[in-house]
This record gives C-alpha cells, sequence and structure tokens, in this order.
C-alpha cells in the first residue's frame, strides 16, 4: 500500500492527482496530503523521512497563522468540485488542521509545524459556538491525539453538549427525517454517533448512551448494498468521482463496526 501510495506524491513533499476524489489534476493539496497521512497511519507506517518531508510540505502551505487552509489556488487550473470555493488568500481552517494535527500528535510526530499549529486548533476549538458536522468530526480528530488529555477531555464535553443542542448527530434512524441537514449538505447528508465516536476509544463516545450508539451502529450495518459496498452520502458532481469515493466509504464503514466489536459477514 505504501508503494501504491508513492505514486501520488509530488517532489514539493505533498500529494496530489486525485487522491482525495473531488480534487482533480496532479497539483498538491492539504486535503490530499492528510488522506496520504490516514493511510499511512492505518499501516503503522506514520513516521521516517517520508513523514518529514510531508511536515516540510505542511510548513510551506500554511497561512500567517500557522495552519492549514482547505484548498490551495493552484487547484484553479485543474476540476474541482463546484461546491469547494477557491480563493486567492484561502484561510486557515479546522477542518484541514484538526485532523492533520491529531493525527500526528497520536502517532508522537515531532515536528516544528506542530507547535502554531496545535495553538491554532485549540483556539479554533475552544471558539466554537455553531458549528456542522465535518467541523466536529475535525475536531473530535484533534482532541483525540493531543496531548493535553485533560484539556481534551474538557473541550470534547463541552463538544457533546454542542452537537446534542444543536442536533448535529442522529440519535434515532427509526426518526431520521426529525433531525436537520446541514446548510449545503446532500439531502441524506446527516450524521450519526459512529461518524463522530469511530472508536470506542474516542472522547466523542462519551456523547451517546449505549442504546443510542447500538441504534447507530444497527444503521451503519443495515446501509450495505447488496454488492457489498456502503453508498456515498455525499454531493456527487460526477459518475468518476462517485466511484473512487464509494470504496473509501466502504472501508471507513467495516473499520467502524470493526471498532466497536461487531461481527462482519
Amino acid at each position: 500500500m505504501e508503494t501504491a501510495l508513492t505514486a501520488y506524491a509530488n517532489e514539493d513533499g505533498g500529494y496530489g492527482h486525485a487522491l482525495e476524489p473531488d480534487l482533480r489534476g496532479p497539483v498538491s493539496q492539504p486535503l490530499h496530503t492528510a488522506h496520504a497521512l490516514s493511510v499511512l497511519d492505518s499501516i503503522g507506517r506514520c513516521g521516517g523521512p517520508r513523514v518529514e518531508r510531508i511536515c516540510r510540505y505542511l510548513t510551506d502551505v500554511s497561512t500567517k497563522e500557522g495552519a492549514l487552509p482547505a484548498l490551495l489556488p493552484s487547484q484553479r487550473d485543474y476540476p474541482a468540485a463546484p461546491f469547494i470555493p477557491i480563493v486567492d488568500d484561502p484561510p486557515a481552517e479546522l477542518l484541514a488542521t484538526g485532523p492533520v494535527v491529531g493525527l500526528l500528535h497520536r502517532n508522537e510526530v515531532w515536528h516544528a509545524w506542530l507547535f502554531r499549529a496545535t495553538d491554532f486548533c485549540w483556539s479554533a476549538v475552544d471558539a466554537l459556538a455553531v458549528s456542522h458536522p465535518y467541523e466536529i468530526e475535525a475536531a473530535v480528530a484533534f482532541l483525540d491525539g493531543v496531548p493535553d488529555r485533560p484539556r481534551a477531555e474538557a473541550a470534547a464535553e463541552r463538544l457533546g453538549r454542542l452537537v446534542r443542542d444543536q442536533r448535529l448527530a442522529v440519535l434515532d434512524p427509526d426518526r431520521r427525517a426529525e433531525y436537520p441537514v446541514a446548510p449545503g449538505y446532500a439531502p441524506q447528508e446527516q450524521h450519526f454517533p459512529y461518524d463522530y465516536a469511530r472508536t470506542p476509544a474516542s472522547l466523542a463516545r462519551r456523547w451517546f448512551s449505549d442504546t443510542e450508539m447500538e441504534r447507530s451502529l444497527d444503521h451503519l450495518a443495515a446501509a450495505q448494498e447488496a454488492d457489498g459496498g456502503w453508498p456515498v452520502t455525499w454531493r456527487q458532481w460526477a459518475p468518476g468521482t462517485a466511484l473512487e469515493g464509494r470504496p473509501l466509504v466502504t472501508l471507513r464503514a467495516l473499520e467502524t463496526l470493526r471498532a466497536h466489536g461487531r461481527v462482519l459477514a
């Protein structure tokens, strides 16, 4: 898998070539590079010279705050999903930075880039008052990996109340229609407890009762389609990107079910 991943690497240390299906073209982007890191993490290879090069790339593309934008303007020359804005001076975002920082901390990777990026994530998490599911997922990814565990637990407790107050998780799949869909999301792009608590060890697991968690896992298991895969629920803009996205969704579903002790038939 590491050899296959090399095909998506660029000389600048980042990754491109549509590793993230909604962004086409060869240029390196933070979202592609974050996906590459998640692959390396899944095979226990998140360290060494390859990750050092990635950290140098992250340093080079960071904003003045020392954090990552979601998309660099170099994408403008290539196709991209129409719902992903391309701007000349993109801001730093928790959505892009949180998962990368959390993953690197969890793998005990130490690099100068992490200092300011970690501070940015703490400030962004502390400032969250109104949010949406993907941003909360990014916050959880950060909090699950950051070394300051007491602070992470306190922040996660507050975010759990926010998720419930703003109804950002479908707690009863049988009453799914009663839960709002975030602005800009696809009609079926709702989030469930398992989307936040991918493993029982996640701080987000404390947000949900055993009954709520089991209901959501039942829903996830039942969503498997006849060919063995799981459907893409986010907004789709081209047939090819849907085909590329579906294996990622399927792997994530299988990993989540296995982590929670569900027997995979």
